[in-house]
């Protein structure tokens, strides 16, 4: 084989940055050692895998060909050689969470992981479902958690506990039982696009509601009950995201006739993800302690003041 995995490093960032400035600038290499590296790997391959357009590479159809194989071949190598660099015990772990699992599970999480393991690192980034999946896809990070619909054959999905979404609001006047059409011309405030709350949300109630009156679209659970609480709307949020406010009286749950919307929380990872002592580890340390904190708060009733 005369490839070598410096090439494919090369190739790789090439067809994700385009130019050769900026290639050579994040691998600290000259513009032409980046240069000479992908022609000796046309020449290998006996055919062009760039287009050259405007100053900038683009993949060809041949190129698109070989990044398809070669992308998960080369994460996979980068995985195990990071990997038997560190000890079993000791390493970083990549983790990224949608926000309202970042917000209410993760802190926890983390810091009881890192109490057990005090030489292993863990980083975590947040976002919403779909850019935690897209992390997973482009190898970013290790393992993910979120909720909602995760499309994608390439992703391993496991099913960790059970959400209950409620219709929340601060106003005290909607006090009796509403069916959720009767609801769908007051203002709602949403998270964003791509969020899971959302999907799942809107999916659960398009039969019912055929236009839903959304005046404001937020990125943050925390911002949406600030504006709840300073304006007379609704919102369909994480049960666990309204715990406290629920008890103290700053919040309220809207009784809508049947209406049971739930979601799966999952934990997600590529399927081309090489599976070190220390990932496994994390998987079996968090997916334990996050379905007894699922579990606590399921058991909660909440009693409105």
């Amino acid at each position: 084989m005369k490839l070598t995995l410096r090439q494919m490093q090369i190739f790789l960032n090439v067809a994700n940055l385009g130019h050769l400035t900026n290639v050579a600038k994040d691998m600290n290499l000259s513009q032409s050692a980046i240069s000479m590296s992908i022609k000796e790997l046309e020449n290998i391959l006996g055919r062009p895998v760039f287009d050259r357009i405007n100053k900038k590479l683009v993949l060809n159809e041949v190129g698109r060909a070989f990044y398809k194989e070669i992308d998960p071949l080369f994460k996979k190598l980068s995985d195990i050689e990071y990997e038997f660099k560190n000890s079993e015990n000791k390493g970083m772990i990549r983790v990224g969470a949608s926000t309202t699992i970042v917000d209410y599970l993760m802190p926890s999480i983390i810091c009881s992981y890192m109490s057990a393991y005090p030489d292993v690192k863990i980083t975590l980034k947040e976002g919403n479902t779909k850019e935690i999946t897209e992390m997973i896809k482009k190898g970013i990070i290790d393992v993910g958690f979120v909720e909602g619909f995760v499309s994608g054959s390439d992703i391993i999905k496991k099913t960790i506990g059970i959400d209950e979404l409620l219709v929340i609001t601060a106003d005290k006047n909607l006090t009796k039982s509403y069916y959720i059409d009767e609801l769908a011309s007051k203002r709602w405030v949403l998270r964003e696009e791509g969020s899971g709350t959302r999907e799942i949300f809107l999916d659960y109630i398009k039969e019912k509601v055929d236009d839903l009156n959304i005046f404001f679209e937020l990125g943050h659970t925390e911002s949406i009950k600030s504006i709840l609480m300073n304006r007379e709307c609704l919102t369909c949020i994480s049960k666990i995201a309204v715990e406290s406010e629920i008890s103290e009286g700053k919040l309220h749950k809207v009784d809508v006739k049947n209406f049971s919307c739930k979601r799966d929380f999952l934990m997600i990872y590529h399927k081309d993800k090489y599976h070190s002592s220390l990932f496994e580890k994390f998987l079996f340390f968090s997916r334990k302690l996050m379905v007894q904190m699922l579990e606590n708060e399921n058991s909660v009733t909440y009693k409105e003041k």
